[in-house]
């Protein structure tokens, strides 16, 4: 079947790797509860947050990464370097799965607090059930608090193989059925089951769309729709809906304001579905992305400012980054427990956790350098 999808550039793109940081630090700041820092973060003022701009980088990344691959190299060499990094991503989430109810274990052990183990959906450790619980936690049906993502995109990548095959020659007809397939579930309410009950908070078969639309933009997709992007109605359209959007927010949040609202409009929009991806969601992402293609050219000298670097660099050590950031909401949610819960706690929790992270990725991206064979010196020229 002929190719007709355009291959990306060769070069890093550092906006993926600004905004990749960008959500890291967000999902942290996000995963602790009565926090007022974490007001800065994008959930507060529009439809679409982190975990959004998350899924679809990594979507965007994978095509980057590995449709060259498949097509240089055959499917079966693509698909199998794709498996590889789902298993790194499948140890990473099992590490982190492991460490964090150890964790919270023994923070409700040492401190005689049984209600945070319910608080974090960790009771079923505590009985008879518990053989089962970590069975069923190695099959991704049992999450812990907050470690709901990494098996989304264990999956999205896990089925991505044939995906990646079909976008790369019809990229068009695989994104209108990856928008077919999250419609279809939204409305006969398909999704994995959980453990020990319910489904899974982010629903694989509506996420997948974000995944999937990352894929398209790199592929091509991006580069058609760019006379719609800069189109001047575009503009106002975008700016017309980001505003429609925050007064929706700010009204889900504060329900006096809602309540001077239209009762039929604020039913619909005050609970933010998130489980299903919401229409509305995804349009408030995708008017978050135009915005920022239309601002933020790739080629921007502003990418390269130093102020930048400590996102950049979490965004290109995520993975490690993400993990690290999981556990150290809980460890700050936690001390704000244990602490006083102060505006200046809340603060010192929110700027240390940030420069954990930032340290771990720096010294990620150092210890690769040193991995890396010196350049050979050059030889002496004969007289």
């Amino acid at each position: 079947m002929k190719i007709n999808a355009v291959l990306p550039e060769k070069g890093r793109d550092l906006r993926l790797d600004l905004f990749r940081g960008v959500a890291n630090w967000a999902i942290y700041l996000d995963h602790i509860p009565d926090n007022v820092v974490n007001w800065i973060t994008t959930r507060n003022y529009g439809f679409s947050d982190a975990a959004d701009l998350f899924v679809f980088i990594s979507g965007y990344t994978a095509s980057f990464v590995y449709a060259r691959m498949m097509l240089e190299r055959g499917f079966i060499v693509g698909a199998t370097r794709l498996t590889k990094r789902v298993w790194q991503l499948y140890v990473a989430h099992i590490i982190l799965f492991v460490i964090y109810i150890v964790a919270i274990g023994y923070v409700a052990l040492r401190f005689s607090d049984p209600e945070i183990i319910n608080e974090f959906n960790l009771a079923g450790l505590a009985g008879d059930q518990a053989i089962e619980t970590l069975r069923q936690g190695l099959l991704l049906k049992f999450k812990p608090v907050n470690l709901d993502v990494l098996p989304l995109y264990i999956v999205l990548m896990g089925l991505f193989p044939p995906v990646l095959w079909l976008m790369l020659r019809q990229p068009d007809l695989t994104m209108l059925a990856s928008i077919a397939l999250w419609l279809l579930s939204r409305q006969f309410g398909w999704n994995l089951s959980a453990y020990p009950g319910g489904a899974w908070y982010f629903n694989p078969y509506c996420w997948q769309v974000l995944f999937v639309f990352g894929s398209w933009c790199a592929l091509g997709g991006a580069k058609r729709a760019r006379w719609i992007v800069d189109h001047p109605v575009t503009l106002y359209l975008c700016i017309a809906y980001l505003v429609f959007a925050l007064l929706m927010t700010m009204a889900a949040r504060f329900p006096d304001f809602g309540a001077l609202l239209p009762h039929w409009l604020y039913e619909i929009f005050k609970h933010n579905d998130k489980t299903f991806l919401a229409p509305y969601r995804f349009l408030h992402f995708v008017v978050v992305a135009i915005m920022i293609v239309r601002f933020v050219p790739k080629d921007w000298s502003g990418l390269e400012w130093r102020v930048f670097d400590p996102l950049v660099v979490c965004g290109q050590q995520s993975l490690a980054v993400f993990c690290v950031g999981v556990f150290l909401s809980f460890v700050g949610h936690f001390l704000l427990i244990m602490s006083s819960g102060s505006l200046l706690a809340q603060i010192f929790v929110s700027v240390s956790g940030i420069a954990v992270m930032t340290l771990v990725a720096y010294y990620i991206s150092w210890s690769k350098r040193q991995d890396k064979p010196l350049p050979k010196p050059a030889l002496a020229k004969a007289p």
